[in-house]
């Protein structure tokens, strides 16, 4: 029987995302924009009720592609509001929007929403090495830098907790405990030659090691 981290809880759907997503690296741009999406309609709620409404948030956001997302009007924020299928919060749907905006002038700027966000970390996932969950932090440094930059992008949604759940979910950081089976899997896909090529270096931003 695997051993693994005991936050997934015994729910099926929180145990796969746990064993199949949670830290595996992401450099797809669609994939970063609809984490940092979920992360943000996460706030004040716990992600198993997020991830009980994932498909509908594609279905609802059109897959999250950010051109579709950045054009919406007034008519599609009614539209979703009136959808059951997610959590019907006027900021955070608004905050979607302003955010896949952001992406795109980010995108325009540097050519890769993931180049700018993988930059918090090097282009490298960092490993730690937890044996309790109480040794996660809710912040850190990057975290931080990494909100201050989007914000100054006009980014809402995206304090620096949100940005380490964030950076937790898309492998930017390894916090699988390291008496869980997907500790050594998640490490081995940072080996060199797999992290995301380096191009983006936000203009008055200084990553600290």
């Amino acid at each position: 029987m695997n051993c693994r981290c005991t936050w997934c809880g015994d729910d099926p759907l929180y145990v796969a995302y746990h064993d199949n997503e949670w830290g595996v690296p992401v450099h797809d741009d669609r994939r970063l924009f609809e984490k940092l999406v979920l992360d943000g309609a996460q706030a004040g709620l716990s992600w198993l009720t997020i991830l009980r409404k994932q498909e509908n948030y594609r279905r609802a956001f059109h897959g999250f592609d950010p051109k579709t997302v950045a054009a919406y009007t007034e008519a599609d924020i009614q539209r979703l509001l009136a959808d059951p299928g997610i959590v019907r919060n006027r900021l955070k749907i608004e905050a979607a929007i302003q955010n896949a905006r952001g992406m795109l002038d980010i995108i325009k700027d540097g050519g890769s929403f993931s180049a700018f966000l993988w930059q918090f970390v090097d282009h490298v996932p960092r490993q730690n090495a937890w044996t309790s969950l109480h040794e996660l932090p809710a912040a850190t440094e990057q975290s931080v830098l990494m909100s201050k930059a989007l914000k100054q992008r006009g980014f809402k949604f995206v304090g620096p907790t949100i940005c380490y759940a964030f950076m937790q979910a898309v492998g930017m950081v390894n916090d699988h405990l390291v008496n869980c089976f997907r500790y050594a899997e998640i490490k081995a896909l940072a080996q060199p030659g797999r992290s995301q090529p380096r191009g983006w270096r936000q203009p008055g931003f200084r990553v600290q090691e």
